[in-house]
């Protein structure tokens, strides 16, 4: 659960992110803060500390003013190209970091995206996130289905993962819908050999066909 909260010393908004399992191993509470304290990127939520008190830990971090993409995509349908790919770029610019210190999101999806008033698109929610070394994968089935590679449901997570991921948002944003319906575990391989996509332009034939191919 995610509070906002004022830190009445300084005179500013933060949010407080409380975990629903208040674990005993200390070490697992403080893995995402951990984590978050080696990013630091303007389209990543920041973290400001972690504390513990009265028994309860909680995760102090940046208070970002502004909404969802998901609740943006399901007030306006499809976004216009150029927002789109706006929000795409900063999007990949976060993950980028991210990867580029090892570390894979998992869980990436319009929700897990917030959008200030003046556009600044900040990815969230590094929960499930965890350190990957090049060449190695997670070996957890981490994620929300409609957003996770075929390699996923098969706990096989590397940083091409969250590439995916985006490609659905980038969909998602293009269409308003989604390129397929959530997988069962026996279409799995058809997922993996792309056979259950369609293309946005076969939504939205507004889209470029150049942006279209990329997406694919």
């Amino acid at each position: 659960t995610v509070y906002l909260a004022e830190d009445t010393w300084i005179d500013k908004k933060v949010a407080l992110k409380v975990p629903h399992r208040q674990v005993a191993d200390f070490g697992e509470l403080l893995r995402e803060p951990r984590l978050l304290a080696t990013l630091s990127h303007p389209n990543i939520v920041g973290i400001v500390t972690a504390e513990k008190q009265e028994n309860v830990f909680f995760i102090v971090m940046e208070y970002v003013p502004g909404e969802t993409l998901e609740t943006i995509i399901t007030r306006q349908g499809t976004l216009d190209v150029p927002i789109a790919l706006d929000y795409t770029c900063q999007i990949c610019n976060a993950v980028d970091h991210a990867h580029r210190h090892g570390v894979l999101h998992r869980d990436l999806r319009p929700s897990n995206v917030l959008v200030t008033g003046n556009g600044l698109a900040k990815v969230a929610d590094f929960g499930t996130s965890r350190f990957l070394e090049i060449a190695a994968h997670g070996t957890t089935v981490i994620g929300s289905p409609p957003y996770m590679a075929p390699e996923q449901f098969q706990g096989k997570a590397v940083f091409a993962s969250d590439v995916y991921s985006i490609g659905i948002t980038m969909f998602q944003m293009l269409t308003g819908d989604m390129p397929y319906e959530p997988p069962s575990p026996k279409d799995l391989d058809r997922l993996a050999r792309g056979e259950l996509h369609r293309t946005p332009r076969a939504v939205n034939p507004r889209v470029p066909r150049a942006l279209n191919d990329v997406v694919v």
